[in-house]
């Protein structure tokens, strides 16, 4: 026998999941995938959440593990560093922003196969 998830729900739980980063870039982002992963039976909206929190944790590592540096040199250097490295940090806001309009896009397009965000290393 065959289970049937409602194609709505699917949509909208998935895209919450993903979508959570634009509430906060803090616990919240990663709260409401977990708590949507908890909750759900539905096999999608599940991996969609892991994916999501898997995003999340890369994001974060991805922002300490350059942001850091890039803030100590422009400390060191009375903001030149910080000028100097505005090209990558756009460049990191850009893909943060752009992966996950991305993996919003294909949740409402394609609600019955989960989203793999390319280049992350995944936890869950």
């Amino acid at each position: 026998m065959q289970v049937t998830y409602d194609s709505d729900k699917r949509k909208l739980l998935s895209s919450l999941s993903h979508g959570a980063i634009f509430f906060s870039t803090t616990l919240l982002s990663i709260g409401v995938p977990i708590v949507i992963n908890l909750i759900s039976d539905d096999p999608v909206v599940k991996s969609n959440a892991k994916e999501s929190i898997n995003f999340h944790f890369n994001v974060w590592f991805w922002a300490t593990v350059i942001g850091v540096p890039i803030a100590i040199l422009s400390w060191l250097t009375f903001g030149l560093g910080g000028i100097l490295f505005f090209p990558v940090v756009a460049l990191g806001f850009a893909l943060h922003w752009g992966l996950t309009i991305w993996a919003l896009f294909h949740c409402l397009t394609n609600p019955d196969e989960p989203f793999r965000y390319p280049f992350i290393f995944r936890v869950f």
